[in-house]
């Protein structure tokens, strides 16, 4: 599922793509694409007929287009969404979900899923600390590369926990943006093994574990994202490069870049933690 940087990557290709343009028609072509817009495909696209984009907006893995009126709409790529920018006349893409034209003719968008677990709805943008985010995630932290996310506040809350560190990097109320992979990279640059008690971490410890994380995602921004197979791509159809700096994650048997070690792979929550056995020590049960 993207992360961060990916999300990242498709905001800035939409910011530039349709900031400032009048939408003139909405097309649903799955209602799996809208089924978090209760109110069904007739409501939803009357309602963005006509809307002007104000702005393209992201919170940790979650994505909006601002509108006028004080509403948003929430995108969610899931495992397998793409957004991508198309001129019209362009054939239709096997699973193309949703089409928006503009009133301007030019360049429409279109949500392409072929697994069907990403899509949008329509919400109120509320007021959170005196920024504007959709109703439906305000309880979703702030980012690494939020202006306003204050590290020393997360590092205390990171430490108040009683659980693994891993386990509270992921945790989107705490800290948003950061998933598996990244989650494991950061671990691997700050040498802690993942299931390090949290209240057992130090100030600093917890602190350079978060700015690993920071550090880690903005080289991933800087490559256009971690591509492992051809579902994740920007706006104009290209994928990102990070996974060819990848340190541990999906390297399980591969030496270690620091020590040499071969890359371990630990069952986490129904999914995989890859780390370096001499490098990240499992703790010590107290």
């Amino acid at each position: 599922m993207p992360e961060l940087p990916e999300v990242e990557v498709v905001r800035r290709g939409l910011a530039a793509h349709v900031t400032d343009r009048k939408l003139r028609a909405v097309e649903v072509l799955h209602p799996r694409a809208i089924r978090r817009h209760t109110q069904g495909s007739t409501d939803f696209t009357a309602r963005l007929a006509g809307r002007h984009v104000d702005a393209v907006s992201r919170r940790g893995k979650y994505l909006w287009i601002s509108l006028d009126d004080d509403e948003a709409l929430l995108a969610h790529l899931g495992m397998s969404g793409q957004l991508l920018v198309q001129p019209p006349g362009t054939p239709d893409e096997k699973h193309l979900r949703i089409r928006f034209r503009f009133a301007d003719d030019g360049p429409e968008l279109r949500f392409v899923d072929q697994r069907t677990f990403g899509g949008f709805t329509l919400d109120d943008l509320v007021e959170v600390d005196g920024t504007p985010v959709p109703a439906l995630i305000a309880h979703i932290a702030r980012d690494p590369m939020d202006p306003l996310f204050s590290l020393p506040t997360t590092v205390a809350a990171l430490r108040r926990r009683r659980t693994e560190v891993k386990r509270a990097l992921l945790d989107q109320t705490l800290v948003s943006g950061i998933g598996n992979i990244y989650a494991d990279e950061a671990l691997w640059r700050a040498k802690l093994h993942w299931a390090r008690p949290t209240d057992r971490l130090s100030s600093a410890r917890a602190t350079e574990v978060l700015e690993r994380a920071t550090e880690v995602m903005a080289e991933a921004l800087g490559q256009g994202g971690t591509s492992f197979d051809a579902l994740y791509v920007n706006v104009n159809g290209q994928s990102g490069y990070f996974d060819r700096s990848l340190a541990v994650y999906g390297q399980e048997g591969l030496p270690c870049p620091r020590c040499g070690r071969p890359v371990r792979r630990e069952p986490f929550m129904n999914r995989s933690s890859y780390s370096c056995p001499k490098c990240q020590p499992r703790p010590r049960v107290r």
